[in-house]
């Protein structure tokens, strides 16, 4: 992949789930958090509720086939956490193709939300 190196760092995933943004669909949810360097970290998790090992890898495979087809689109310096949701052992990668399209990469180019201050 170009622009991207993995994530493997249990502390990152964790920092991307509480700390970053989201987009989701009934297959797939996808966390992202800006990491200030000059390229993507890319992480993907498929649960054991996913089935069993050949199923999970196989579902890591369409996932990363996906982003590494819309690689070149999606903004640089954030970390991304792929999470399979339970009806995406059905799924090919052009499903996940268009999920990235549609609605990641349309979300990370849009600016976060500015928090309420509450007063009191």
């Amino acid at each position: 992949m170009l622009f991207t190196e993995v994530l493997k760092d249990n502390s990152v995933f964790l920092k991307c789930y509480r700390k970053g943004r989201y987009v989701s669909d009934s297959m797939i949810v996808a966390y992202f958090l800006p990491n200030g360097s000059p390229y993507n970290r890319i992480g993907i998790t498929a649960g054991k509720k996913q089935g069993n090992a050949v199923e999970r890898n196989r579902i890591k495979r369409i996932i990363r086939a996906a982003y590494r087809l819309n690689e070149t689109g999606i903004p640089i310096g954030y970390d991304i956490v792929f999470v399979g949701r339970n009806n995406i052992k059905e799924k090919k990668s052009g499903d996940i193709e268009r999920f990235i399209k549609k609605k990641l990469i349309r979300e990370m180019n849009r600016p976060p939300k500015r928090e309420k201050k509450n007063k009191g």
